[in-house]
């Protein structure tokens, strides 16, 4: 089942006199259980796709289903609603609320959703279980590690139980060995069958998805499976 259709995708931008095609004519489409990444340097249109992807942006022309839904023009009201009840975020720099514990961080997304407190920390607490995080639940952000730090926010992104997990450069502000116990646990949350859409400029981050779609120029330049030789050749080789 298609859980992800982006058909003829144009996202663009006036410059003054010019016209930014940051995303020029994007076919994507995204089934349920998959895992991939979207690879492309600085100006390649991977951050416009990751928005449209995460209902942050719409574009300028086309259409995008998720999970058969058109939210290719929904106001920002109604983006909202799907993506609360569709899409978990994973963020370079966590994106945890300092003054809040850290199972207060992870109700987060089910407070903003209306879900009831005994509901919400129930939903909480089985998310930092699953990223072994539950004998931190009261400590706060600065009292964690980077990577604990990153895991509560993996876990936010579980506790409303997601169809889609949006991960834009996870691993990035780790070092190698803790991006990869995270990476990791993104594959692990993959065999459970959760559909995860990676974004990366990393072509070693990138392979430990299962499938590549890479991006030039506002285009797709190559989509297949990550252990394809042309997966990780970068735009300026193709």
């Amino acid at each position: 089942m298609a859980m992800i259709e982006l058909t003829d995708i144009y996202k663009l931008y006036h410059m003054g006199d010019n016209i930014v095609r940051a995303l020029d004519g994007i076919d994507l489409t995204i089934d349920e259980g998959e895992f991939v990444a979207i690879v492309g340097q600085s100006g390649s249109g991977k951050s416009t796709c990751m928005n449209i992807i995460g209902c942050l942006d719409v574009p300028t022309s086309g259409t995008y289903k998720l999970n058969g839904i058109d939210v290719s023009t929904m106001d920002d009201d109604r983006q909202a609603v799907i993506r609360n009840k569709f899409l978990g975020f994973i963020f370079q720099q966590y994106n945890l609320i300092p003054k809040l514990n850290v199972v207060e961080n992870v109700e987060l997304p089910l407070l903003y959703a209306g879900v009831d407190s005994a509901s919400r920390r129930t939903a909480a607490m089985k998310a930092l279980e699953r990223v072994g995080l539950t004998d931190k639940a009261k400590n706060r952000p600065n009292q964690l590690s980077g990577g604990q730090q990153q895991r509560v926010s993996i876990a936010r992104a579980l506790a409303g139980d997601p169809a889609v997990i949006l991960a834009d450069e996870p691993t990035g502000a780790l070092d190698s060995r803790t991006g990869n116990d995270v990476l990791g646990l993104l594959q692990e949350l993959n065999r459970d069958g959760r559909t995860i859409v990676l974004i990366t400029h990393d072509n070693s981050i990138a392979v430990k998805a299962k499938r590549i779609v890479r991006l030039a120029d506002g285009r797709i330049v190559f989509d297949g499976d990550a252990s394809d030789p042309n997966a990780v050749v970068t735009p300026k080789e193709v």
